[in-house]
């Protein structure tokens, strides 16, 4: 991470796609710290995040056009394992969403859209959904530069297509 420039895009895990605006030091307890100051995009939050940390917290660049066709794909797929138990489900949700990558995203997203065509959802898991897939979305749409609503729409054709009885199994 500390090959950031101010302007370069970056993903702040369950923020979404953030810009570099500023890098500069500060002390702390007689500490000097290299940061970067991140612009969330979708909130425009300003966030501070202290270089030597960047990875830990799993702040990453954006996935690579060349990505992007194999997470379709990962969404389209139909594999999903999904438990009954909604405690353990949220609570596993959760800490994928907390990771930041996108195929962990992916994986929430695909779970919760399986179970919604069975029940339902809770309002935290419909939000949760709604979260996984803006954040899978903004950052497809940045990697390949393909307005939100294309990409949009084309997720969630693969996500409808690839649930079928016959390809889904719930555990």
């Amino acid at each position: 991470m500390k090959s950031l420039k101010i302007g370069d895009k970056v993903v702040y895990p369950n923020q979404g796609l953030g810009v570099v605006e500023a890098i500069h030091e500060e002390a702390y307890n007689g500490e000097r710290f290299m940061v970067f100051n991140l612009r969330i995009i979708c909130n425009n939050t300003l966030v501070t995040v202290p270089s030597a940390t960047a990875l830990e917290l799993g702040i990453r660049r954006p996935m690579s056009e060349a990505s992007v066709r194999k997470v379709i794909q990962f969404i389209g797929d139909g594999d999903v394992d999904v438990t009954t138990d909604w405690k353990g489900r949220y609570k596993e949700h959760l800490n994928l969403m907390r990771s930041g990558t996108l195929y962990d995203m992916a994986t929430v997203l695909k779970g919760l859209f399986f179970l919604s065509l069975q029940k339902p959802l809770s309002f935290r898991e419909k939000k949760m959904m709604e979260k996984a897939k803006d954040l899978i979305v903004s950052e497809i749409s940045e990697a390949s530069a393909t307005p939100r609503d294309k990409i949009e729409e084309k997720l969630l054709g693969a996500l409808s297509r690839s649930f079928k009885p016959s390809k889904s199994r719930a555990a």
